[in-house]
């Protein structure tokens, strides 16, 4: 009798605590939910994910905290979510790069099952920058530069293995020219160097939107289905001949792996209520990026296909660097 009042006694503060844990979840979030955006301050990434924020907070009745980790090439935000307890306390901007540099190199996580999605958000408007006092009116003028300047032709990208990176190489394979990829950690990086001729052109967002309507800088491409709304004398890949080539670097945001379904939830219809706030709305207009929403299940499945093929894309480019 005495052994079994001893587990009853042990067995106490686990059930008590199992009714406490269960309200937390409830109530969830009770204090301030850390967004880390893998991107230096500046860029478009960072404009509209301090957007989304500010709705966020709005509707969560706590602070969305941003914090900005650039670098290695936008996995930072995963790698730390990765290892981070479940709670729904600290989330990320899933990138796709993330789900990509598990394929070319040893990375600290499994893309694959080491997160929980929770929302698709929206995608990039990317395009090739240069000067608009510059020598290229055209794409055509830069190809046919690098062509006579065999790899003297500096092209910046926001990342060293991020889509604008690994586009930039897709194209100049295609067009059999030899260019020089200069990687920054993002747009806020990389503009100015640009602006300032340390590079001939820039494979970035519609962050530089204000400089192009300002005429300082020029796209010569943009990499979306259709031309933009904002630039419609820019033509598409598509339109260069560059067939079944859209790239717009979708994203949406993750946590740690076996989050609770309700604090998954809970997240899921703050962001969703942020994403379609009209504040966040103008910001995507701004910059010319569409609303591309999935819920968590949808998402997931869509992660999954997606990393399946940047598998099968850095197969087929040669990008596996070991390790």
């Amino acid at each position: 009798m005495t052994e079994i009042r001893r587990r009853s006694l042990l067995a106490a503060p686990a059930l008590l605590a199992a009714p406490a844990m269960a309200r937390a979840q409830e109530r969830f979030p009770t204090r301030p939910i850390t967004l880390i955006v893998p991107f230096p301050p500046g860029g478009a990434t960072d404009v509209q994910m301090r957007a989304l924020a500010e709705a966020a907070t709005r509707h969560f009745g706590q602070t969305v905290v941003v914090e900005n980790r650039p670098g290695a090439g936008s996995t930072l935000g995963a790698a730390a979510v990765a290892r981070a307890r479940p709670d729904g306390y600290l989330i990320t901007q899933m990138t796709l790069p993330a789900l990509r540099l598990p394929w070319m190199q040893r990375m600290p996580y499994d893309p694959r099952t080491d997160f929980t999605p929770i929302i698709h958000l929206t995608g990039y408007l990317f395009g090739v920058l240069v000067r608009g006092d510059g020598p290229y009116r055209s794409w055509q003028d830069l190809v046919a530069d690098a062509r006579r300047r065999p790899g003297q032709v500096r092209i910046g990208n926001t990342g060293a293995n991020g889509t604008p990176h690994l586009t930039m190489i897709d194209l100049a394979e295609r067009e059999r020219i030899e260019v020089i990829h200069v990687p920054f950690r993002g747009e806020g990086d990389a503009l100015p160097q640009l602006m300032g001729g340390h590079i001939e052109a820039l494979a970035a967002g519609s962050g530089a939107g204000q400089l192009v309507d300002e005429g300082r800088l020029r796209f010569l491409n943009v990499w979306s289905r259709e031309r933009s709304a904002r630039w419609p004398n820019v033509p598409t890949l598509i339109e260069l001949g560059y067939e079944g080539m859209v790239v717009t670097s979708p994203y949406g945001l993750c946590g740690p792996a076996n989050m609770p379904p309700a604090v998954v939830q809970t997240l899921h219809d703050g962001f969703k209520a942020a994403l379609f706030d009209p504040s966040h709305l103008a910001v995507l207009q701004r910059l010319d990026m569409p609303v591309e929403y999935l819920n968590s299940a949808d998402y997931a499945r869509y992660m999954q296909e997606t990393i399946a093929m940047e598998q099968q894309r850095v197969e087929r480019l040669g990008l596996r660097t070991g390790g």
